[in-house]
């Protein structure tokens, strides 16, 4: 019986100029983006520079993480408390999370078969609630069909804030994921596409947001000293009304990510090679059902999902066992117990009048979860392949 013997929450090192910058930042003692000499850019500042032109956006902000970034995003919209926010039904708990935080309601929309937002519940969701604002999650790097999307928002004018923490450098038809919302927030917590245990941005075009976001993020009045950023004047009365919520990223976070950014498109073409030995055997295996991805979608997957068509829950459990067994770790998104990274929307107690969603639930019902770490060679990802086809089968 074969089984597999590697870790599946092992991720590469940093490269090794990265850990050399973050030698020498340790050694200055200046880990603070704002410690730094006379015209001097920072780490930080030089990281939100580089990552503003990897995306082709003027604004940028790097954050402690990629949720503070979905949370600011919120206040900097101008997200009031009970707003109501349309965002997918099936996401991670930051999104929702963040919603909350801002004392908006969610307005769950449901999943589609392809694992996207359900584009025909979005508009009548979008008519019906009233909703202004639409957080709408790329989950598990799925890009939904973003020419329908925009024109959605442009007929209801909803500001759309793109969470784009599984397709930091994926695209639809050439426009790169990110660059078509109003703001949009990426993550760079370990198992993300580069690597500084936690982390994200925030980007945008509009310049009172982005005003706004720094101020947020514990600028206190040092704004001046931002380079990814609009001029000083937006910040005049800006800087009077908007409230500290400090999640700054550090000097040690930025260094090591910058040699990352810098290989990323590489990374990302490495991460789909792999993907798409899965995707081959999975397709070969008649209990599997894998979506086709759709020509306009550059993705990048350094996750794989799949569906077991008409199985039990108890057989779906059975399968995530079994293939535990041989050293394969899926994710069940259709648990009702909501258990490491994966929930049900219905886990999410504390928005009020939680709505029942019978689509989305028989559609993650079914749905498995995969991690793909480039500590995998495509050899093994082969091998990964033919273990779980194998289980399946059985099952």
């Amino acid at each position: 019986m074969k089984i597999f013997e590697k870790s599946f929450t092992q991720q590469e090192g940093i490269p090794e100029a990265g850990i050399s910058s973050a030698i020498e930042v340790m050694r200055s003692g200046r880990l603070h983006r704002y410690n730094t000499l006379p015209d001097e850019k920072s780490e930080t500042d030089l990281l939100e520079l580089e990552f503003a032109e990897y995306m082709g956006i003027p604004y940028c902000l790097a954050c402690s993480s990629g949720g503070y970034a979905l949370h600011i995003a919120m206040r900097a919209a101008g997200v009031q408390a009970g707003d109501k926010v349309l965002c997918n039904a099936f996401t991670l708990a930051p999104v929702p999370g963040a919603i909350h935080n801002s004392g908006a309601v969610p307005v769950l929309v449901d999943v589609a078969e392809d694992y996207c937002i359900d584009l025909d519940d979005l508009e009548a969701k979008a008519a019906a609630s009233g909703a202004r604002y639409f957080m709408l999650s790329h989950m598990r790097g799925h890009v939904a069909d973003m020419d329908r999307i925009m024109a959605i928002c442009e007929r209801y004018n909803l500001f759309l804030i793109e969470d784009c923490a599984h397709t930091m450098g994926a695209s639809w038809n050439g426009t790169k994921s990110g660059t078509f919302g109003d703001i949009a927030c990426f993550s760079t917590q370990t198992y993300k596409h580069i690597n500084s245990g936690e982390g994200g941005f925030l980007t945008t075009r509009h310049p009172e947001v982005m005003a706004r976001a720094i101020i947020h993020s514990g600028s206190y009045m040092l704004f001046e000293r931002h380079f990814a950023a609009p001029p000083k004047e937006v910040f005049e009365q800006i800087r009077y009304e908007t409230p500290n919520y400090s999640g700054r990223m550090d000097n040690l976070r930025a260094t090591i990510l910058r040699p990352q950014l810098a290989d990323l498109d590489h990374q990302c073409q490495r991460w789909n090679d792999r993907y798409r030995i899965l995707e081959q055997q999975f397709n070969q295996c008649p209990a599997i059902r894998i979506p086709a991805r759709p020509e306009q979608e550059q993705f990048v997957a350094s996750s794989i999902q799949f569906s077991l068509p008409g199985f039990s829950a108890k057989q779906i459990h059975r399968v995530v066992s079994e293939c535990a067994e041989r050293g394969i770790i899926l994710k069940w998104f259709g648990d009702a117990e909501p258990k490491d990274y994966t929930s049900r929307y219905d886990s999410w107690r504390y928005i009020e009048q939680l709505p029942q969603l019978p689509k989305t639930e028989a559609i993650l019902s079914e749905l498995l979860d995969m991690r793909i770490p480039l500590t995998f060679s495509e050899a093994e990802c082969q091998l990964i392949g033919e273990i779980i086809c194998d289980v399946v089968s059985q099952n």
